[in-house]
């Protein structure tokens, strides 16, 4: 009987798992990688964008952030369709709350990219934190492509969890 060969997504998960093995080091990235996730997305998507006239009114529908999206789900999708559909369902929670945000800021609130920068510096804190406690570097120091990797492996536990092939 021939052996398959593994996926390139979980080549993926199994190389960014050898640095995730500790329990507490877990916890802090299920908190922090999304935070990360929201907060970079909300900072890229504060960027100030042209206006582009033929757009009229969704032209406040094209930003930065887009672009980050696009090229993210377009990743995601190389390594697992399944994975980046999902993804695409996370981002467009993110991105409501991003919106609120905006909203927030309009009527006296905090600006956008100040309350994202914050979040992003504390979840970063913690996410070396885990790494201090497990004891080893985090993956994305040997590859920078396993900063995109680390929101899919979370999601594809929830799909082992709930029985979808991802």
């Amino acid at each position: 009987m021939k052996q398959t060969e593994k996926r390139q997504v979980d080549v993926l998960f199994d190389k960014y798992a050898e640095s995730h093995q500790n329990h507490t080091n877990e916890i802090i990235h299920w908190i922090c990688v999304p935070l990360i996730v929201f907060s970079l997305l909300g900072l890229v998507w504060m960027i100030p964008f042209p206006h582009i006239g033929f757009l009229g009114q969704y032209n406040t529908f094209l930003n930065w952030g887009s672009f980050l999206i696009a090229f993210a789900v377009y990743y995601y999708y190389t390594l697992s369709p399944i994975l980046s559909y999902l993804m695409i369902g996370i981002i467009g929670i993110m991105a409501f709350f991003i919106v609120q945000l905006e909203h927030w800021q309009e009527v006296g609130g905090p600006a956008v990219w100040m309350v994202c920068l914050m979040i992003f510096v504390v979840a970063w804190v913690g996410q070396f934190i885990g790494h201090k406690i497990e004891g080893k570097k985090p993956s994305f120091l040997d590859d920078v492509k396993f900063l995109l990797i680390g929101p899919i492996w979370l999601l594809h536990f929830v799909c082992k969890k709930i029985g979808l092939r991802y």
